[in-house]
């Protein structure tokens, strides 16, 4: 059988039903970009772990298909797991005799460095959104006081904020999809939450949901908006600002500062992001705990 026929049958029959839609799209954009087009005639028996680290070697230096330069890690190994999952099903039913996959060695992926606003940045940026005519760009704000991911933001719907205990609900988040918005379960168990929100920003709210006609706290012209173009607004606000710019992300790392700033523990601040366990947000902001700590320290030393 090739290789490219079993990827078919094993995208829809083991793939589609157990995964959600927006990781079967990521298989299935894998498969047809970069699987398909190289190894995807062999058939399964020829797929030795050379020919498999051959491809990847390919994948690093010209995999990418727009400007023929190599691939990132993070992409490279995305390609990996498409394939030791599809390979290891196809040895375990008895479609390959052996299963060579796992001798792919996985290139290196080097975190990416933490990025979020400065304190005057922030300000300029809920300065822009307060004093601003478009009532969408509130969930700017709100990110900055709550770090939802984007997906989760656009998904969110007022019956989801608890105004009388100043409680916000995450159990769901969304991706543009080929036919619309798809809303779907959150990123993992962990990111199912219960987030408390500054008692300041309710006001905020109460007014953005009395003019509101529509069911979601983001919206335009009373529908929802799409991940892509609520990203593209926010892209075009920081560039009306002057700020340099940053992904949206990047409100979710401003948040998280700012709360190690304030003094939050890391326990607490992991709840709120969602993380698996607080070891996760201990690396990813060991930097700026690590200045909240000297600052401290600075601040004892003034005792002295």
């Amino acid at each position: 059988m090739k290789y490219e026929e079993w990827l078919g049958i094993w995208l829809e029959n083991y793939i589609k039903p157990s995964v959600k839609v927006r990781t079967y799209e990521r298989y299935a954009l894998i498969i047809n970009k970069h699987i398909s087009t190289d190894i995807g005639k062999c058939e399964i028996a020829e797929l030795s772990a050379l020919v498999l680290q051959n491809f990847i070697t390919k994948l690093l230096e010209n995999g990418n298909c727009k400007t023929g330069n190599g691939l990132s890690a993070n992409s490279v190994n995305a390609v990996i797991s498409v394939l030791q999952s599809s390979l290891q099903m196809a040895h375990m039913i008895g479609v390959a005799n052996e299963y060579t996959a796992d001798k792919i060695k996985r290139p290196k992926i080097s975190e990416r460095p933490i990025e979020c606003f400065s304190m005057k940045e922030q300000k300029q940026i809920e300065q822009a959104v307060l004093n601003g005519k478009k009532d969408k760009l509130y969930g700017i704000l709100l990110c900055l006081y709550s770090g939802l991911r984007i997906g989760e933001l656009i998904a969110l719907q007022w019956s989801d904020i608890d105004f009388v205990k100043g409680i916000l609900t995450v159990s769901k988040s969304c991706h543009d999809g080929k036919d619309g918005l798809i809303i779907d379960e959150p990123k993992t168990a962990n990111s199912r939450r219960l987030i408390p929100l500054p008692k300041q920003l309710l006001p905020i709210l109460k007014g953005i949901k009395k003019k509101s006609d529509s069911s979601f706290v983001v919206s335009s012209n009373g529908r929802f908006v799409s991940v892509r173009s609520y990203q593209r607004s926010f892209e075009l606000l920081l560039k009306r600002l002057n700020i340099p710019h940053k992904g949206f992300h990047s409100l979710r790392h401003t948040f998280a500062t700012r709360a190690i700033e304030c003094g939050m523990d890391v326990k607490t601040l992991s709840e709120i992001l969602g993380h698996k366990n607080p070891t996760v947000t201990l690396n990813r902001y060991t930097h700026s705990l690590m200045e909240h700590k000297q600052d401290m320290m600075n601040k004892l030393g003034k005792l002295l």
